[in-house]
């Protein structure tokens, strides 16, 4: 939320929650959507029905766990690490959209510097998620 409050000035969406019923994959992390937005949440089970895919990472067991075709229970407190690892799979796997980058962000060379300094079974120790399952997601 901080990072969307300094960019756009507020802590919100930056989608209309109609749009969400028509997404391809959905990722949610540390957030008990179910619970705490239940509108979304309407959308997110219409998408489910469609054929989107769904990734949780969130140690709970909570009710869009339960429903995730990946659940990443990771250990409190290690989001960031568990971003970075599933960055790094994009930049090891080729997935990176250069063109976006280049167009839309700020220090993408520091970044992919930092990634490469780390192998996913360290961040399997570190997340306690499996290595195979973050490179999944």
């Amino acid at each position: 939320m901080a990072g969307l409050v300094k960019m756009f000035g507020a802590g919100a969406m930056t989608n209309s929650i109609p749009e969400i019923r028509d997404t391809e994959v959905m990722f949610v992390i540390g957030s008990n959507t179910t619970e705490a937005h239940p509108i979304i949440a309407m959308e997110m089970k219409v998408a489910r029905q469609r054929g989107a895919k769904l990734i949780v990472a969130d140690p709970r067991k909570i009710w869009l766990a339960e429903h995730a075709d990946i659940h990443m229970q990771l250990k409190p407190g290690t989001d960031v690490f568990l971003l970075n690892a599933m960055a790094k799979v994009i930049v090891d796997e080729g997935l990176v959209d250069q063109e976006f980058i280049d167009k839309h962000t700020e220090g993408w060379p520091a970044l992919r510097d930092n990634l490469a300094k780390f192998t996913l079974e360290e961040a399997e120790k570190i997340t306690r998620v499996p290595a195979a399952l973050i490179r999944e997601a």
